[in-house]
């Protein structure tokens, strides 16, 4: 039986159990420092609260220690790697080569680090050869690149025997991970160092080597989010085993929200297809809001290059969310501070607060609060672009958001009880026996010098009824009641019974499942020619360590990464989009379109746009190309 793997991503330890109450099997979240989103850290103590938590239903915790590492930093990234597993973490993510299990074998300060180590995505994994050459480095899972077709995944899989993990939703990076220099080109922010200016959102315009201006003013590389809820069949039987939400600067409510989501398409898959797969967790969500994705961030939804097929999948007009459309306006004062939305479906209900937005005359997204609502009347201040007729699209629905606050699922283990009677000295008790769903068994006796239940079938419903509870993070159900005398015992004291049932299995840690943890084989780094020839700067090596590794690989050459060097010819980013394609102008897929030299300008700078048509792909240029 394969195991399947809901991956929720957590800005905060609360927010981390907010994932695991709604649903996720793991969390990843980033420690102090070192993590691929600065504005995401946690402390030591906040990541072990984390695991407390998760570890309670055998839910996993991993630690995104993913950017690289520059050679003053390879000591205190060691040091961070301990504290992280001192916390209780289950596995690290890992980019920077100088700490993947190979070069933590060959450093005899970092060998205590004894938990599984992950590939980030930001090693830009997306071809078996890169996928074999990072297992043999000793990583026990692999986080496969967004843009891969379900074909390319099998492919990997037959490939390598470690797990592998896939992004099913959220951003999408126009880029291929860890390969992308343009935020450290223009603002010396490097992504691969967790401080991205996210310049693929910005306003482009798209001019030709004559300086014609082809498109103006568009976020011209922001892509729609991603969105394979109904594809997880198809992943797991790809190979997939760990789906992966994006959005560690996510608020609780999306998290929530899209995690309870996918939790129940995972639950329905795997009712789909029983003795073949099972959760890695245990418990399970109950109750709660109804998920509704559509009214949480996103920038409409693509299933990008799954299918091994192109299609539409830029965000549009707006790298932002626009929400979901309402209707249109009808202005009712001169200064626009009473309007009505004209519906365009009979249900629709707004609330005081609702966040409205609309694409003003100048094609630029515009955003206002519904201060005061009355049925589909708003009050207002004043919206000078706002105009008769303009479409608007609500993206905060406040109603839904205090539902996500309010009315929020339960998580507990499932513990079946079984009770046997016996007597002793004419008395009859109770031999009561509690198998929790992940294995553990307590087993205890009650009701000792009783008198005999006189009601017999009474008292049999009424230790039916307060036992089957819920206690703590437990969900109790009574499967049996054997045959003979009951010993009197009133509800009071069944309900201690209960809560003595919860605290021994308590003493007991959840049984998890086992996490896979590769088997590091060290004649791996005498085996020449893993990375022969010339390792250029889109192999990230930022320090002594993993050039260190490289050389004992065979590389005959190594440039360092882009941020220590700012080669003047780089490739800022390459991607699967492609501009042409996207507007209609590709003469290999239209038969017509742009041929010549073409730029994106933003601010003054101008980036060349290369296009690699054998292999169906788009490069950005650094200016000086």
């Amino acid at each position: 039986m394969r195991e399947l793997e809901l991956l929720a991503p957590a800005r905060t330890a609360d927010i981390g159990i907010a994932a695991i109450d709604c649903g996720a099997d793991a969390v990843y979240i980033a420690g102090p420092e070192f993590g691929a989103r600065q504005a995401a850290g946690n402390s030591f103590e906040d990541i072990e609260r984390l695991c407390s938590y998760a570890h309670r239903f055998g839910a996993r915790i991993f630690a995104a220690l993913n950017t690289i590492i520059y050679d003053s930093e390879t000591d205190r990234a060691c040091e961070a790697m301990a504290g992280l597993q001192e916390a209780g973490t289950d596995a690290i993510i890992i980019q920077d080569l100088g700490l993947s299990p190979a070069a933590v074998y060959l450093a005899d300060a970092a060998r205590d680090i004894r938990i599984p180590l992950h590939a980030s995505t930001q090693c830009a994994i997306r071809t078996p050869e890169r996928a074999a050459f990072l297992e043999k480095l000793g990583f026990s899972r692999l986080i496969l690149e967004r843009e891969l077709s379900l074909e390319q995944i099998r492919q990997i899989r037959d490939t390598v025997s470690c797990e592998l993990e896939f992004f099913v939703h959220g951003a999408l990076c126009v880029c291929y991970s860890g390969q992308c220099y343009i935020s450290e080109q223009i603002a010396g922010r490097s992504a691969n160092r967790g401080a991205c200016i996210q310049a693929c959102r910005s306003l482009y315009n798209l001019k030709d080597s004559e300086g014609k201006t082809l498109v103006s003013g568009k976020p011209l590389l922001s892509l729609k989010d991603y969105n394979l809820k109904d594809r997880l069949e198809d992943l797991a039987e790809s190979g997939i085993s760990s789906f992966k939400i994006e959005g560690r600067l996510k608020s609780m409510s999306y998290v929530r929200n899209v995690v309870r989501e996918y939790s129940m398409a995972l639950d329905r898959l795997v009712e789909k297809h029983p003795g073949k797969y099972a959760r890695s967790s245990f418990g399970k969500a109950r109750g709660g809001f109804v998920p509704q994705p559509g009214k949480t961030f996103n920038r409409g939804y693509t299933d990008l290059f799954i299918d091994g097929k192109r299609g539409q999948w830029a965000s549009g007009d707006a790298a932002t969310s626009m929400g979901e459309p309402v209707g249109r306006v009808r202005i009712l004062s001169p200064d626009k501070t009473r309007i009505r939305i004209i519906p365009d479906r009979k249900d629709l209900v707004l609330n005081n607060g609702d966040g409205l937005c609309f694409v003003t005359g100048r094609q630029e997204v515009a955003g206002f609060r519904a201060d005061v609502c009355t049925n589909l009347d708003i009050r207002c201040k004043p919206v000078p672009e706002l105009f008769d007729g303009a479409m608007i699209y609500r993206n905060i629905d406040t109603a839904f958001e205090k539902e996500l606050e309010t009315d929020k699922p339960v998580r507990t283990l499932q513990v079946a009880i079984n009770i046997s009677e016996s007597s002793e000295a004419g008395r009859p008790e109770l031999e009561i026996t509690a198998v929790s769903e992940d294995g553990r068994t307590c087993r205890l006796t009650a009701g000792s010098g009783s008198e005999m239940a006189r009601d017999r079938e009474n008292m049999a419903r009424t230790l039916t009824a307060q036992l089957s509870k819920t206690t703590g993070h437990y969900s109790f159900q009574v499967e049996n009641i054997s045959a003979g005398e009951l010993p009197f015992m009133p509800v009071s004291a069944v309900n201690s019974l209960r809560r003595e049932i919860a605290g021994k299995l308590d003493e007991e840690p959840c049984r998890a499942r086992p996490l896979y943890k590769a088997a590091f084989r060290p004649e791996t780094l005498s085996s020449r020619g893993e990375q022969a020839g010339t390792i250029s700067y889109k192999d990230n090596i930022a320090n002594r360590r993993a050039a260190g590794l490289m050389e004992k690989l065979g590389a005959s050459s190594i440039e360092p990464a882009y941020e220590l060097t700012h080669r003047p010819d780089a490739e800022l980013m390459r991607t699967r989009y492609c501009i042409k394609y996207q507007f209609g102008k590709c003469p290999r897929h239209h038969g017509h379109g742009w041929t010549g030299k073409l730029f994106l300008e933003n601010n003054g700078r101008r980036f060349p746009l290369r296009f690699d048509c054998e292999n169906c792909e788009m490069a950005v240029m650094a200016p000086s190309s």
